[in-house]
């Protein structure tokens, strides 16, 4: 199977389905990508816009047309010449519809259904309330008060029960009908009704898990159901009987309690998910639970349909969604890639600065987040740092100390969101603990004080010891080392003893299975910790640039200089050549080209402090009770120069979602209304205010085009750094999109095709940079760089040499250019501001030989090249080797 030369994302939902993917087919092509990626398509909950929530992994969604449709759209890629990429989500599934028959089957039959294995359920935690059962964290007020409004209801479905609450619908074990059917049995006086209550009664019990219980479970429950259900058809008396009686217990909340108790779940208030769930969930969301893919049968069973279709040639290739949630990604991995091994297989692996990807997994590499923020910080000028940093403090009177504020936020989560899971761990290590008389004697409190003060002090996602071979790597041991050392500086109060118990247990110098089981376990705890901490919560507060705060981001590098960016450049060329390269994704906070021009704020910090603080002066007026704050406020003006012209309802709809993510004064689960609506008044009246309005596009009007320089510049260097660049649907325009679903927006493809149609009937340089503002510049550096990489591609593969470029004279810094594979130099500026248009006599050299200017149309020879004449026609050059 061939690896991607370029993929074109798009998200799959009922509005956009596969025939309307199938229908942008020849325009792809056209444009020159290779592949189309493709958001998770199997069948998902009901109007799912993302795909993520995978309920059934037997089939495509139905909502995006079904198998049928599916078919349709793989035909026409073939005919388009064009080869798929699928994103594929192992970490979790989606529990919030009988659809998932897997859960549905845990939830009737408990420890002994044949699918109890497959999610990460904790069946035997020390709290008795909770064993044997899975806790249910669905009702919106207290258990007794919702069961005692009668907000609980039971219903009988032929010869089968369930229990309603709303939306959600749970089934009744089959074990427990028995004392509902033989009063109904009584009461009608029937005999075989009375014989099925007794049958249904003597199933063997659900915490039962030997093979012969399972299956004359499962087989007896099926032959009485359909008994039952056979006899209330023939017999409507005796159907008559059981209804009355289900409206009997439906009257009286005692018996729909007792009934209840007798389940294989536990009802309670969505609150208690925080601190009591029995099971692992991706991140903090009680419908996502977590899958045990080490189980090979688990594997099987949710990747056979997407291996048919890999190993049928549907598929070329597979982007791997949240492995560090597994417990054993590198053993997924390998597993994988035995299944499917000449597939393109990449990860979404959230890389922190500095940490590298383990090169012992079999994977082509990231889906690009890493060279996201490294691009990014090309156009950020450090020489802004200083001055911006600090008006931010004096501005919102905010800390800088980025460090602090991640281990304050994660800290925040690990307490709010993530109690259940911390709960576990510190279970597992008492259990440990107890066996050693040293340590026997630290409380739970204590032990839960110092897991929470490890993980908030975690400087990456996640470790990949693997216990159970005994591995550890000292890439690992440096991480635990940090983790430790700096929960030892924090909280001197800790016994530093047992810290470094801890430490020997993460780093495996004290072995046994508990102990293995608590390693596995803290893996895979302490990336959900960074991703709510740091992604969804100190990003939305550390509001400095806020174009540094993107995924896998460190908003304190402030701005990346060309020879960082060549030196990491070699290393993916030389360890990850068939990379995902991205700037833009359905995760990123803002896209490429709102980052683009926010990032001219560091080139004019001067000029930005007095603009925010006019604003603010002029803004005080809209503000309710000094509501929202100035960090708020602050954010709110970036937002507006990066997205500019941008409408009420998109920025309210931004800054609620960024409130609540900071949650600072609101939250998605402790909502505050008086500040939401203060915030929601203060937008809809600044941008109301015609002054107001006037002078911010005062201000972003002089930026707009040095944007768009940078954003060709990334463009550019996306298509032709070592990698295989990726392009989000839409983005190949002029794209202002914030965080999702602002991001998911439907796309004009009308628009694109007509306006690649004119760019291939002929038009020079100035003809397209005069429809500037139609987005024609971007569209033709996309196009233009990808059919040269379709037809040049020995260019840009792995043998695809990467060779920096240094200019010379006073604006060399204002300049990133590389050669690839000795046929192909990329030109592109940056800090546009401070170059101002005057390239004066920087220069670079060109390697001998005639070049061709794809952009342009121009030749060049060899030898030195003043940067003027590169770039007189167009922002941004692409070079191919002409001839000798």
């Amino acid at each position: 199977m061939p690896v991607p030369m370029a993929t074109y994302r798009v998200q799959m939902h009922a509005g956009f389905g596969f025939d309307a993917a199938a229908e942008i087919a020849v325009y792809l092509s056209d444009l020159g990508v290779t592949h189309l990626y493709a958001s998770p398509y199997l069948q998902a909950g009901k109007g799912s816009t993302h795909g993520y929530d995978v309920l059934d992994h037997s089939k495509p969604n139905a909502e995006l047309g079904g198998i049928e449709a599916q078919s349709r759209l793989c035909e026409a890629l073939g005919r388009a010449g064009l080869g798929q990429i699928l994103d594929i989500v192992p970490n979790h599934m989606s529990i919030a519809s009988r659809e998932n028959k897997w859960w549905w089957d845990v939830l009737e039959n408990g420890q002994s259904s044949r699918y109890a294995a497959y999610f990460d359920v904790d069946w035997h935690p020390p709290e008795e309330k909770l064993r044997d059962t899975v806790l249910m964290p669905i009702l919106g007020d207290h258990y007794g008060r919702e069961v005692e409004a009668g907000r609980v209801k039971l219903q009988r479905n032929g010869g089968t029960f369930t229990f309603e609450y709303f939306d959600h619908v749970m089934p009744v074990a089959p074990r427990s009908f028995n004392d509902l059917l033989n009063e109904a049995a009584r009461k009608v006086g029937s005999d075989e009704l009375a014989f099925l209550a007794d049958s249904f009664g003597n199933l063997p019990h659900s915490t039962a898990t030997d093979f012969e219980s399972v299956h004359r479970r499962h087989r007896d429950k099926e032959v009485l159901r359909s008994a039952l259900n056979r006899l209330c058809v023939e017999n409507p008396g005796v159907a008559a009987a059981i209804d009355a009686e289900v409206a009997e217990i439906n009257d009286q909340p005692v018996r729909v309690d007792a009934l209840l108790e007798r389940q294989n779940y536990r009802l309670a208030f969505w609150k208690t998910a925080g601190q009591e769930l029995d099971y692992r969930r991706f991140f903090d969301i009680n419908t996502l639970i977590s899958l045990r893919m080490e189980d090979q049968r688990v594997f099987d069973d949710s990747h056979r349909l997407i291996l048919e279709w890999v190993r049928a040639g549907v598929l070329d290739g597979l982007r791997v969604d949240h492995p560090d949630g597994l417990r054993d990604p590198a053993g997924y991995f390998q597993r994988l890639q035995r299944a499917a091994p000449n597939g393109w297989i990449v990860v979404e692996k959230i890389l922190e600065p500095g940490e590298a990807l383990p090169e012992d997994w079999p994977v082509a590499g990231t889906t690009g987040y890493d060279f996201l923020n490294r691009l990014g910080g090309l156009f950020v000028d450090p020489a802004g740092e200083g001055p911006i940093t600090d008006f931010y403090s004096e501005f919102t009177g905010e800390s800088v100390d980025y460090i602090a504020m991640i281990r304050e936020k994660k800290l925040y989560v690990l307490k709010e969101l993530f109690g259940s899971d911390v709960s576990r761990l510190v279970n597992l290590l008492s259990a440990v603990c107890e066996r050693q008389k040293r340590y026997r004697d630290y409380t739970k409190r204590e032990l839960t004080t110092m897991i929470r003060e490890v993980i908030a002090c975690f400087p990456v996602y996640r470790t990949y010891v693997q216990a159970d071979e005994g591995r550890v790597g000292p890439r690992d041991i440096a991480y635990i080392d940090e983790a430790i050392e700096a929960a030892k500086a924090n909280r001197p109060e800790i016994d530093p003893e047992l810290l470094d118990f801890l430490r020997d247990l993460l780093t495996l110098r004290v072995k046994g299975s508990v102990e293995s089981s608590l390693v596995m376990r803290f893996q895979q705890n302490t990336g959900p910790v960074m991703a709510k901490g740091v992604e969804d919560t100190t990003f939305y507060n550390f509001n400095r640039l806020v174009v540094l705060n993107e995924v896998g981001g460190d908003p304190n590098r402030f701005g990346l200089l060309p020879s960082k960016f060549h030196e990491e450049s070699l290393e993916t060329q030389r360890l990850w050549a068939t990379s995902m390269t991205t700037t833009t994704t359905h995760d990123t906070k803002r896209s490429e080209d709102v980052r683009a021009r926010i990032s001219l704020l560091s080139e004019i910090p001067r000029a930005w402090a007095e603009a925010v603080g006019r604003w603010a002066e002029h803004n005080l007026k809209y503000k309710t009770d000094s509501f929202p704050d100035r960090n708020a406020e602050y954010l709110l003006y970036q937002i507006l120069v990066g997205a500019w012209p941008i409408d009420v309802e998109r920025a309210t709809a931004y800054m609620l979602k960024a409130a609540r993510e900071s949650k600072a004064h609101t939250s998605w689960t402790d909502g505050n209304e008086v500040y939401e609506e203060a915030l929601k008044s203060f937008i809809a009246g600044i941008l109301g205010d015609r002054e107001f309005v006037d002078d911010l596009g005062g201000f972003v009007q002089p930026l707009i085009p040095a944007g768009r320089i940078n954003s060709l510049s990334q463009a550019l260097i996306k298509l032709t750094a070592p990698g295989v660049p990726d392009i989000y649907q839409g983005n190949e325009l002029w794209d202002m999109s914030l965080v999702d679903p602002d991001n998911r927006r439907p796309v004009d493809y009308a628009i694109r095709r007509r306006l690649l149609g004119e760019l291939d009937r002929g038009m020079s340089p100035e003809e397209i940079l005069g429809r500037t503002d139609e987005g024609l510049p971007k569209l033709w550096v996309t196009s233009q760089a990808l059919r040269f990489r379709r037809r040049k591609p020995e260019l840009f593969g792995p043998d695809g040499e990467y060779a920096p470029i240094m200019a010379e004279g006073a604006r060399a810094d204002h300049v990133v250019a590389f050669a690839r594979g000795g046929g192909s130099i990329t030109i592109a500026p940056r800090l546009p501001i401070k170059l101002g248009g005057d390239w004066g006599e920087t220069s670079i050299d060109l390697p001998p030989g005639k070049w061709s200017n794809e952009l342009t149309g121009g030749d060049v020879g060899g030898g030195r090249v003043r940067l003027v004449e590169l770039l007189a026609r167009f922002p941004v050059a692409l070079l191919s080797r002409g001839g000798p």
